[in-house]
Order: C-alpha cells, then sequence, then structure tokens
C-alpha cells in the first residue's frame, strides 16, 4: 500500500463539443449560470479507457439482449437491455449466481480486483450484500475557467422523414402535408470553447480497514501509475459525436508525505486566452506548495506546450509533453 498522498489537478479543454451536457442537452451549469463538468464526466472515459486496456471495469455500463413472450399473441420479441448490477457483476467475475455467494468476504475481495472500484470506490447493494467501499481516489466538480464560454445550437438535418398521420380536415392542410414530406430536424449544443479544471486527492489509507481484513492488498504503486496514465490522456482518446473536441490539456500530480493535507487545488486555477499568443494556464498555488517544499516528494506537470504556457513556478516541478509525454 501506498504511504503517500497525492494531490493534483486535471484539465480539460472542449472546443466545438460538449464536455457533459445535462438532460436538457446544455452544458451544466450551476445557478450562478457557471458551466461545469461532473466528475462522472471524468471517470467515463478513464473507465472506457480501462476497458479497452483489458482491464477489469465493474460499473460501466453494458446491455444484453432478452427475448420475451407476449401473454396473449404468443408472439416473441427480443429486446436490447442493459444488464443489472448482479448480471454485470457475473460477467465481470465470471460467477455463475450471485445468490449462490454467501461469504461477503468473497465479494469484497472480487470487487477489489475491478479497476474502477479500486480507484473511485463503489456501492454494492444486490442480493442481501450491502458494501460500500469508499474511493483511494476522490475528484471535485470541474469549473469551466475561461469567461469567453457560450453555447452554441446547430440545426442538424436528419435522412429520414417521420411517418405521420396528416389530418387534413385542419384548415393547414398544405402545410401539414409538406411537413410529413420533409425529412426531421434535429439539434446538436455544443460549446464553443470551454476549459474545465478537477481537483482531486489519492488517500491510500481509506483502504487500511480492508487490507486488515485480507481482501486486498490495498492502493499500490501500480494502481496509481494506471490511473495517472489514464487521467491524462482519456479524453483525448474518447472520440464521439459530442465529445470529439474535447482534450486533455493539463494534469498536475503532487506527491506528499502521508500527514500532508491539501485543499482543492483546482481553485488555484485561473486561465486566460491570448487570441495573438499562446493560452496562459495560472498555478495560483505555487506559494502555499513552495512553502511546504520539505514535505513535498516531486511533482509532475503535463500540458500542451504547442498552445499553453504556464504561469507560476513550483519548485520541484518536472514538466511534460501531455501527448507525447517527453520531458518539456
Amino acid at each position: 500500500m501506498l504511504n503517500k498522498r497525492i494531490y493534483g489537478v486535471l484539465g480539460i479543454k472542449s472546443v466545438m463539443a460538449n464536455w457533459n451536457a445535462d438532460f436538457t442537452g446544455f452544458p451544466k451549469s450551476i445557478s450562478t449560470g457557471e458551466v461545469f463538468g461532473s466528475d462522472k464526466a471524468l471517470k467515463y472515459p478513464i473507465k472506457r479507457m480501462w476497458e479497452d486496456q483489458g482491464e477489469k471495469v465493474m460499473y460501466i455500463k453494458s446491455y444484453k439482449t432478452e427475448t420475451t413472450t407476449d401473454k396473449k399473441s404468443k408472439q416473441e420479441s427480443t429486446d436490447i437491455r442493459p444488464k443489472t448490477l448482479k448480471e454485470r457483476y457475473e460477467e465481470v467475475f465470471s460467477v455463475e449466481n450471485l445468490k449462490d455467494e454467501r461469504d461477503s468476504t468473497n465479494i469484497l475481495k472480487n470487487l477489489f480486483t475491478a479497476i474502477d472500484i479500486k480507484n473511485f470506490g463503489a456501492t454494492f447493494a444486490e442480493e442481501g450484500n450491502n458494501l460500500s467501499i469508499t474511493g483511494a481516489v476522490q475528484i471535485t466538480q470541474g469549473f469551466n475557467k475561461y469567461d469567453g464560454h457560450n453555447v452554441e445550437e446547430q440545426q442538424i438535418l436528419s435522412p429520414f422523414r417521420v411517418d405521420k398521420k396528416v389530418n387534413k380536415a385542419s384548415s393547414d392542410d398544405n402545410d401539414e402535408v409538406e411537413a410529413a414530406n420533409q425529412s426531421t430536424l434535429g439539434t446538436k449544443i455544443v460549446s464553443n470553447e470551454a476549459h474545465y479544471f478537477y481537483g482531486f486527492a489519492i488517500n491510500p489509507s481509506v483502504y487500511k480497514n480492508f487490507v486488515e481484513m485480507g481482501v486486498t492488498e490495498g492502493y499500490t504503486q501500480t494502481d496509481y501509475e494506471k490511473f495517472k496514465t489514464a487521467a491524462s490522456i482519456a479524453a483525448t482518446s474518447y472520440n464521439t459525436n459530442a465529445k470529439v473536441g474535447c482534450e486533455n490539456e493539463f494534469a498536475l500530480f503532487i506527491e506528499t508525505e502521508p500527514e500532508l493535507y491539501l485543499p482543492d487545488l483546482a481553485q488555484y486555477i485561473t486561465f486566460e486566452k491570448n487570441p495573438d499568443s499562446k493560452d496562459m494556464i495560472h498555478l495560483g498555488m505555487a506559494d502555499l506548495i513552495n512553502s511546504l517544499e520539505n514535505r513535498v516528494l516531486s511533482i509532475e506537470i503535463y500540458y500542451n506546450p504547442y498552445t499553453t504556457i504556464l504561469e507560476g513556478e513550483l519548485n520541484k516541478a518536472k514538466l511534460f509533453n501531455i501527448f507525447t509525454k517527453a520531458e518539456v
């Protein structure tokens, strides 16, 4: 188990994309109008990347086909449905039937072998097994730091029309016939540009009791390295229709003594856009971190040197290209 804490900030750039939409399709925002991305929006591409790499990932949506028979017509139909928690557990851990498992420690051992649970924790309530694991990695909400953010709505023409009945008794018969002969319109909502910064903290000691129970070896250096790699590149790798245009642009990892407690470091980050030069990320936590230099073990900063300059010097920091991982 790691005998240190890690603090840091993860930055996501979104250009003509929608990093995290609410249920109306608009970028998530709070009552003041500030735009933010939830921690779930950041964790999802990280988990997808782990899954693509062959790691065990438990808490991610998966589907199955299910055939049902109508009682009246006796006709069969096949639907695509999300798997239940029980079904997902049985799939990931190759368990025939979760109901047959009477020893909760065996379930805990299985859960801790999933990389997403090892990092982010889990709430598992299924078949009489109510288990809760507080994750070693805790991530804040990521607020947009760019004050030039605007929402853009694009009209999209579908290649298909909706087949519907036309009410010819209406006073607008011609309009309705014309509408029925046209393909449908949709809307794509994006941010013109946004820069989200998430704070995170890693506390390996939260697994101390589970280590004593013998269900896990604790949060290890390998676990941390896998998180660090995915957290600094997963958004760039995850190119869906809404997320293309989103990329990792910044990552700060500060390793400290296990007894050093730091606040959310993302609150000290400011972002400025200069149309005539490179963007600027200001590291406002520099004075705080430098004053604790003797308790800081190492500092790594990953950023895009082609588009961005950093302001504020962290004494022990090593700088890396976030895409090539080469030292800058």
